[in-house]
């Protein structure tokens, strides 16, 4: 089974880009449009036309899921656990710590849709841990991370394995057996890791990757299958969950089943290669904002609008608020996550070196001589250096 990617790192895909895109949009249209906390009264009176699919714009959030599953099956070939590690986290918490304290400082100042009262929440929050500690999210929108953590937590156990298209397979069969007999059991430990709701989204998303590294079969349409069945069934759960139990009786179900298989569809053309001629040069540059437009836009967006909604006209405020969160956004991914998120992977590569040659750079204060050498005395060598041993991840199996 031949890979259609050969060495060095993966082709960027400007579609992928696009789908990211069109996700933190339609996140941020559902927030804007169809939540009435910041308005004061219902959104089906203010945008007639507009609330009516705003209420979907909650399954951005599994498009997210699909790509990543996707993207970081895509990234991990070749490396090692710290490697992964490390991209990961210069990946997530630049934009996120700078998001926190934006927020945090909203919040703080006008304490109109939510007030946060603890600083120590607030501290907590940067870690990105808080959804397992029980301290609330500064802002709601970052509970979809601490379910991408967990997700980096399983997939890195095949990275240590080795990444391979038979251990990617097995990882998907195991966790989609998890998923099942979580809910069956009520295990806790099961449930947290398994997250049945959200696993069938990367479970696809590894697969379509599989696909499209190697070729499509049976196996692997099969594996979609049944993530694409495990995905509907859960959409009135996450109906509830997203508009509450009145609003999501009075919302057809049917318009989410069909987005839900708009973006399987779409990711198996992607899979398939049908979309590799979208390169539209705008799309990286637009892909590398939705990240902490996603962050920043809930809390700090609705706070404007409840500011503001006496004195800007409901569409024109919608607009004004998206356009100012996108400079933001633009403005954190410019100045804080690309130059930090350099630095913080940099360091943190450092420091897995360290770990495989098993010294630190600096000697220690045991490894330091008991008394000064004499003035003509050569400098005595703090420690013996430890070797590096190359763990090698195996590369594709054919």
């Amino acid at each position: 089974m031949r890979t259609r990617r050969t060495g060095g790192e993966p082709q960027r895909l400007a579609v992928l880009d696009a789908i990211r895109v069109l996700a933190a949009l339609s996140v941020l249209f559902y927030h804007y449009v169809a939540l009435p906390g910041a308005w004061g009264e219902p959104t089906a009176a203010l945008f007639p036309v507009a609330h009516r699919f705003a209420v979907y714009g909650w399954l951005g959030v599994e498009v997210f899921f699909l790509v990543s599953g996707f993207v970081i099956c895509m990234s991990v070939w070749g490396r090692t656990v710290g490697d992964f590690a490390v991209s990961r986290a210069a990946r997530l918490f630049p934009a996120y710590w700078a998001a926190v304290a934006l927020t945090s400082l909203v919040l703080f100042t006008w304490p109109e849709v939510r007030s946060t009262t603890k600083v120590t929440d607030v501290v907590v929050n940067l870690s990105m841990l808080q959804g397992g500690l029980g301290v609330p999210h500064v802002d709601d929108a970052y509970w979809t991370l601490f379910v991408e953590l967990k997700f980096y937590v399983l997939f890195a156990l095949v990275v240590m394995r080795g990444v391979t298209y038979r251990t990617c397979v097995l990882f998907c069969a195991v966790w989609t057996l998890a998923g099942v007999v979580a809910p069956a059991v009520d295990d806790g430990l099961l449930s947290f890791f398994a997250m049945p709701s959200a696993s069938p989204y990367f479970i696809a998303g590894i697969a379509f990757h599989l696909m499209r590294r190697f070729r499509p079969n049976a196996v692997l349409w099969a594996v979609v299958g049944v993530q694409f069945l495990l995905a509907q069934h859960y959409v009135r759960e996450r109906m509830v969950s997203s508009l509450g139990q009145a609003a999501a009786e009075q919302t057809p179900v049917w318009p989410a089943h069909l987005i839900i298989l708009l973006g399987f569809a779409v990711m198996a053309a992607l899979a398939l290669g049908a979309l590799d001629r979208i390169r539209w040069r705008w799309l990286p540059h637009a892909g590398a904002v939705t990240y902490p437009l996603y962050l920043i836009h809930m809390m700090v967006g609705l706070t404007a609008i409840h500011h503001f909604r006496d004195r800007v006209a409901p569409v024109p405020l919608v607009l004004a608020t998206t356009a100012c969160v996108l400079v933001l956004a633009w403005t954190v991914h410019r100045l804080v996550e690309r130059p930090l998120g350099r630095r913080l992977g940099a360091g943190l590569r450092r420091g897995i070196q360290d770990i495989r040659q098993g010294t630190p750079t600096r000697p220690t204060l045991a490894q330091l001589p008991a008394q000064p050498p004499a003035p003509d005395a050569e400098r005595i060598p703090a420690g013996p250096a430890g070797h590096r041993r190359n763990q090698a991840v195996r590369g594709p199996s054919s």
